[in-house]
């Protein structure tokens, strides 16, 4: 998914955080990159429950997810990716606009058409052409698989990275 979705998070936390990372860097990004790495892990899942199964599965089985650190002028930054290689990811995610199907896109409707409606391959390539015939009237609807995600697990993201915070402290007052 290319396109570019953020999540707000309480700034309070970030303000606490912000004052570990000076008092104890190496605690304050660890705990924060555990964090990242399992709002991730969440949002990876919820993208991939929300991604509609083609003919093989292939873009749900192609969502990954990665932390990256990135050294942000204020210091405070972790940042994490969810998304797809697969260079039909957006147009699944956002819609399309009516266009012509090319022959590969034909060939992967009708295998759709036989193993996801059941249609006898006799049959599959007329059910193909209709359906290419009116994503090119019509286009495609969005299936917005990763802004769902997003907007489903806003507040248990925010949850899971504000978690880093009393985790630090405990590691400072000798705990875990």
């Amino acid at each position: 998914m290319a396109q570019v979705s953020k999540i707000e998070l309480d700034t309070s936390a970030m303000q606490e955080y912000a004052r570990f990372l000076k008092q104890a860097p190496k605690i304050a990004r660890e705990e924060m990159e555990r964090s990242v790495e399992e709002a991730l892990r969440l949002l990876k899942h919820e993208i991939q429950e929300n991604t509609p199964t083609g003919a093989h599965g292939h873009l749900r089985g192609s969502i990954t997810h990665q932390l990256r650190g990135q050294a942000l002028s204020d210091g405070l930054g972790v940042v994490g990716t969810v998304g797809s290689s697969l260079n039909y990811a957006l147009s699944v995610e956002l819609g399309t606009k009516p266009h012509k199907v090319s022959i590969e896109g034909q060939v992967a409707l009708r295998e759709w058409v036989e193993k996801k409606l059941g249609i006898d391959p006799s049959r599959s390539a007329s059910v193909a052409f209709l359906i290419a015939r009116k994503i090119s009237k019509k286009g495609t609807k969005g299936a917005r698989m990763a802004g769902r995600a997003l907007d489903d697990n806003a507040a248990q993201v925010n949850q899971i990275v504000a978690a880093a915070v009393p985790r630090i402290v405990a590691r400072l007052q000798g705990g875990a």
